[in-house]
């Protein structure tokens, strides 16, 4: 059980504490509740930008690495396509160090033609370095593209295309900062070796007197039943043959999400799974598949994909994934099988809550979903789940009419 305080600022920031008197360190996270969905469909990549953005000096502070070394901390963020994230881990005793920066970077960053050209050229080199240059790098560009006809995320979080970010101006940048990068658009998390009162005093301190902006309200289009089979074909530079399926399922919130979890798990996650020991030892189809989904707060994707064995046929490698989704969607899965991945799912929780940075990130996505508490109430939602309920849901994703399926077949 994971035990928290939690309180509002009268700005409108969500303040929670997570006190571990364990550890002589101490976490502060930031979650924005901005992601790639929220961007203009004309200017996508945003979100991703600004992570980069925030370490480039802010109205009072111009070097954000220097001060934060001192006090021997240590730093990172990560944007997805529904918020953005930010954490400082630092030695208890200097976690004002932590409330002193991150308050400064979201009272007002230091916009500047030269701050926004650096960054934008290290996201620049970014997409070409992962997303044009590498092998199987448009994928996801054609699956999310596919797979979505209305809902934002039809674009990947690096952007939709290169000239996007590419164009960003400095109006434009500032425009996002003063919607998005808001009090009362964010949530702080304190977690380690703070007393929830010393945590009350900092945040009103530093973060109290930043005026709390406009309350972002998203107003995003839904994606409608997927009705048909869709199918692209690629050729390009690539090693191997590849296949990727996506079936539409439930947001992050519904009971869906956790039976789809454990189906990826049954399907696809390890060399235990039924793909696994089907296509890629028994078969020798595949020299690799898995199962998984994207993680996503609206509606997601559950995935399979697969690079081929060098001569095997595309169609017969289909086939072949066919044949195991239909024993999902025909056959109960076995008591022993349904407690083995509920095993498996209760070890990578309890694994990931070890970590104090995992545990005030999670906290903090966990409020952004609804409720903190989450946290602690997840674990009995996969203990509950039936092998009815599996394959119900079986039933109703692995419809060959919510598929999108992509083909990329090697030149070589």
């Amino acid at each position: 059980m994971i035990q928290f305080d939690k309180f509002q600022l009268n700005n409108g920031l969500r303040v929670i504490v997570h006190e571990d008197s364990s550890t002589p360190m101490a976490v502060l996270n930031i979650l924005y509740d901005v992601g790639a969905k929220d961007e203009n469909p004309e200017k996508t990549g945003f979100a991703h930008l600004f992570e980069h953005l925030m370490f480039g000096g802010s109205v009072n502070i111009e070097d954000f690495e220097t001060p934060l070394q001192i006090a021997g901390g240590e730093n990172n963020a990560f944007t997805t396509n529904d918020f953005t994230n930010y954490y400082v881990q630092l030695p208890a005793e200097n976690i004002e160090t932590a409330f002193w920066l991150e308050s400064d970077r979201m009272l007002s960053l230091a916009f500047s033609e030269k701050s926004l050209d650096v960054q934008r050229k290290v996201v620049c080199e970014e997409f070409k370095e992962h997303y044009i240059n590498k092998p199987y790098a448009d994928v996801w560009f054609k699956m999310r593209e596919m797979a979505y006809k209305q809902h934002p995320y039809k674009w990947m979080t690096i952007g939709k295309e290169l000239s996007h970010v590419e164009n960003a101006s400095l109006s434009d940048v500032k425009n996002f900062f003063a919607k998005h990068y808001r009090p009362a658009n964010a949530i702080l998390v304190l977690a380690g070796n703070i007393k929830t009162a010393k945590a009350k005093e900092l945040a009103e301190k530093w973060f109290g007197g930043i005026s709390s902006g406009k309350k972002y309200e998203r107003n995003l289009p839904i994606e409608p039943p997927q009705t048909e089979a869709r199918k692209l074909e690629v050729r390009a530079d690539v090693p191997l043959d590849a296949i990727y399926k996506a079936y539409h399922m439930a947001s992050r919130t519904e009971d869906g999400y956790y039976i789809a979890e454990l189906i990826t798990e049954v399907m696809g996650a390890g060399s235990s799974s039924r793909l696994y020991q089907s296509l890629v030892k028994e078969k020798k189809l595949f020299s690799q598949i898995e199962c998984h989904h994207t993680g996503s707060v609206d509606a997601g994707l559950l995935v399979i994909e697969g690079k081929l064995i060098k001569g095997v046929d595309m169609k017969l490698a289909d086939e072949a994934i066919g044949e195991e989704i239909a024993k999902m969607r025909n056959n109960k899965i076995e008591g022993k099988e349904l407690t083995k991945i509920k095993n498996k799912t209760e070890a990578a929780i309890l694994f990931e809550d070890m970590s104090l940075m995992n545990r005030a990130a999670s906290l903090a996505i966990y409020e952004l979903l609804g409720d903190a508490n989450m946290m602690n109430t997840e674990l009995a939602k996969y203990q509950s789940i039936t092998a009815e309920q599996i394959l119900a849901e079986s039933q109703k994703i692995f419809d060959d009419k919510n598929c999108s399926t992509l083909y990329y077949y090697s030149n070589n």
